[in-house]
C-alpha cells in the first residue's frame, strides 16, 4: 500500500471505529474504539513511512498517532523530536507504545534517559524509569543502583499512577537482575506495598514487586 496519503489513511482508520470497543477503552482513558490486532494489520499493509508517520502524529488524533507510532523509523528521531512527541503522550495507549516502541528502540535512547529523569512532568519522568528499567536489566554498568533504591524508596510510595508504575518495574528489576541488592529490594517492596492490591489475572505475575521478584528469579533456577 504504497504512497497512501492522510486523509486515505484516516479513512481506513475510521472503519476500524467500533463503538463497544471505544467505551471499553474510555474506562482506561484511551480515546480509541480500535482493535489492535486489525491497527497492526494496517500497519503491515502501509509499512514503514517515516514522513507518513509524522504527519500522522501531527494530527493529534489517538489512532492516528498509534499507527505512527507502528510505521515509523525510531532511528530518525531527533533528541528534540523524541521529547516533544513525549510530552504529547497524554493518552495512556500512546504513551506506552511510544515509550516501548519508539524511545527504547531509539539510538539515543541514553541521552534521552538522562535528560528526562527526575523532569517535573510525571509523565516524562516515569519515561526515564521505563528506560533505565532496561539498562538495569541488560547494561547496568555505570548505574548507581543503590542510588536508585533510594530515590525509590523515598518516592515511590507517593508518585503518580504513571510514575510509580515505572518506579516499581525498576525495583523489581534490580531485585531479578542483581542478588547482591534483592534482599533490600524486596524490603522496599513490602514496606511501602505498592501494587500489592493489584489486580492480577489468572496465570500471571503479580506487579506487586516482592512477588515479582521471587516468581521470576525462581523461574530463573
Amino acid at each position: 500500500m504504497a504512497d497512501m496519503t492522510v486523509p486515505e489513511v484516516l479513512a481506513e482508520l475510521a472503519a476500524l471505529e467500533d463503538p463497544k470497543m471505544r467505551a471499553a477503552n474510555e474506562k482506561r482513558g484511551d480515546d480509541h474504539g480500535m482493535n489492535l490486532s486489525r491497527l497492526r494489520a494496517l500497519a503491515k499493509r502501509v509499512k514503514t513511512d517515516q514522513e507518513l508517520a509524522k504527519e500522522l502524529w501531527a494530527t493529534g488524533e489517538t489512532p492516528a498517532r498509534l499507527l505512527a507510532l507502528l510505521i515509523c523509523k525510531p532511528r530518525e528521531f531527533t533528541a528534540d523530536e523524541l521529547d516533544g512527541m513525549l510530552r504529547e503522550t497524554d493518552r495512556p495507549k500512546v504513551n506506552d507504545w511510544f515509550v516501548n516502541y519508539v524511545a527504547k528502540k531509539s539510538p539515543r535512547a541514553e541521552e534521552m534517559r538522562l535528560r528526562w529523569f527526575g523532569d517535573a512532568d510525571p509523565t516524562v519522568a516515569a519515561a526515564a524509569w521505563s528506560l533505565t528499567s532496561v539498562r538495569v536489566a541488560k547494561d547496568p554498568e555505570g548505574l548507581d543502583l543503590e542510588h536508585l533504591l533510594d530515590l525509590i524508596e523515598r518516592g515511590m510510595k507517593a508518585a503518580p499512577s504513571r510514575l510509580q508504575w515505572a518506579m516499581n518495574e525498576t525495583l523489581a528489576h534490580i531485585g531479578i537482575a542483581h542478588p547482591h541488592l534483592r534482599d533490600r529490594a524486596l524490603a522496599i517492596g513490602d514496606e511501602l506495598q505498592v501494587l500489592a492490591d493489584y489486580p492480577t489475572a489468572p496465570g500471571c505475575v503479580s506487579p506487586f514487586a516482592p512477588i515479582w521478584i521471587t516468581e521470576m528469579v525462581k523461574r530463573q533456577a
